[in-house]
């Protein structure tokens, strides 16, 4: 399995972004929605219309069986309801092509991200990044490791840290700071 990493520069969230919200707004809101909630993808493509809709959003996480209540943030509510609003009732946001309303599956996700990731030149991108890329935004903005902590269910600071790249980035300026010629 390849380490994923986050997208740590703004231009090329930008990029991503545009990219994908010129070829398709479901594949768009995986981006947003992936980057903006911090959700691993086995539950954001969990997720359903009304969900869109709430002002907290209460799961079971598929990987650690507990519960998590998280918020879409106000900011993309612009983009989030107006595709909410196209779906039917009961409708997975990340609805399959194939079969009755069936969400699409990881490896979907993972083809969507990489295939827009290759377009944009963007390299170390797995359907992760986009809560690694959360993660570490929300790291640089709010510098509480605890909070991010706890909004991941890790168990310790440094593995948030490790996790979300902050201590790759320590150990490289610490790497570019020894010269020995």
């Amino acid at each position: 399995m390849n380490v994923v990493q986050p997208i740590r520069d703004q231009d090329k969230i930008n990029k991503m972004y545009e990219h994908l919200r010129s070829r398709s707004e479901r594949d768009f809101m995986i981006f947003l929605l992936g980057i903006c909630v911090g959700l691993r993808i086995s539950d954001l493509l969990r997720l359903k219309k009304e969900d869109l809709y709430k002002p907290h959003i209460t799961i079971i996480e598929k990987k650690t069986k507990k519960t998590k209540r998280f918020k879409i943030p106000g900011y993309i509510k612009k983009y989030v309801v107006p595709f909410a609003d196209q779906l039917n009732d009961g409708d997975f946001i990340f609805k399959s092509r194939q079969g009755k309303n069936k969400p699409i599956c990881r490896s979907t996700a993972y083809k969507i991200l990489n295939d827009a990731a290759k377009a944009c030149h963007l390299q170390e991108i797995g359907t992760h990044t986009l809560r690694k890329t959360f993660g570490y935004h929300h790291y640089k903005v709010n510098h509480d490791v605890a909070i991010l902590q706890e909004l991941f269910n890790h168990s310790k600071p440094e593995i948030t840290l490790r996790y979300i790249g902050i201590t790759q980035d320590q150990i490289d300026r610490s790497v570019d700071k020894v010269k020995l010629i």
